[in-house]
């Protein structure tokens, strides 16, 4: 039962990586955009959704329902300002650009919030768990969990079977032609970005609940997005939630045999897979 336990809370751990890989997806996986600052986004909308509630008294819930529009207002802004002059299909200027603004983003953090840790109370809820025989299933993380799988599948339709999502992939294989039939480019990345933003604001809010969170934790996020996307393959929603669990029940099961190896397991995994199958478990050679 303690491998199988481990396997059990690798799982719910992906259902957080998911989340931070979902946006990844959709920016880097299908619009060829390198967003450095991805993973100082979850830190700086979890480090607003704490002073809200700090400031207001609001709930959890409340926070998460507030922060998921301001990320999407962030990502938007983001997109309309700064990516739309750098994106196409070289993916270097994108990767110039937002690593600028991943330091600026992640000194601003330092100067309002200091250097301290923080996190979001969830109440009752974390410390709560279901027991199964002899295991223990945490009701938050088995919530971050089934919220993954609802906003993964939410993402697989837009992208299949709505216009939207047509017009998207459409833009992303060839900008001119899909402008000359009717797809305003520049508007579909606008939007896409503030989907992708807005799902950092579910991750957000989970990561401050389920642990601490600092200014400089932005590399960490960066890096789980990135191997679950690369694991999964790029272009691929289902294959990004795929990764994430792959990472998270690699790093579960590298805490069980050694706590110094959690993290480390996660990287030699992915390194595996990118040796085995670099364009991905979902992605077929070209």
């Amino acid at each position: 039962m303690y491998w199988i336990d481990g396997i059990v809370q690798g799982i719910l751990l992906g259902g957080l990586y998911a989340q931070y890989a979902l946006g990844m997806a959709l920016m880097f996986g299908v619009m060829k955009i390198v967003n450095v600052t991805h993973g100082d986004l979850v830190i700086l909308l979890a480090l607003i959704g704490i002073s809200l509630a700090d400031l207001t008294g609001l709930g959890p819930w409340s926070i998460l329902a507030t922060l998921v529009p301001i990320g999407a207002a962030i990502g938007w802004i983001l997109q309309r300002a700064l990516l739309n002059r750098v994106v196409g299909d070289d993916p270097l200027p994108s990767l110039i650009a937002t690593f600028g603004l991943s330091i600026a983003l992640q000194n601003a953090m330092l100067q309002i919030w200091s250097a301290d840790t923080r996190s979001l109370s969830g109440g009752a809820i974390q410390q709560a768990s279901i027991p199964i025989g002899s295991l223990y299933i945490g009701v938050l993380p088995l919530i971050v969990l089934i919220c993954a799988t609802v906003l993964t599948a939410g993402m697989a339709f837009l992208m299949h079977y709505t216009r939207f999502g047509r017009a998207l992939r459409a833009a992303s294989a060839d900008v001119e032609a899909a402008a000359m039939m009717g797809v305003n480019p520049k508007r579909v990345y606008a939007l896409a970005t503030a989907i992708a933003v807005g799902i950092l604001g579910f991750a957000a809010a989970f990561q401050a609940m389920r642990a601490t969170v600092a200014p400089s934790d932005g590399p960490f996020q960066l890096i789980y997005a990135f191997e679950a996307v690369i694991i999964g393959g790029l272009g691929s929603i289902w294959g990004a939630f795929t990764g994430a669990m792959i990472l998270g029940i690699s790093q579960s099961i590298g805490f069980r045999i050694n706590p110094g190896l959690g993290i480390l397991a996660g990287h030699l995994v992915f390194l595996a897979v990118l040796a085995v199958r670099p364009q991905g478990i979902f992605k077929r050679k070209s």
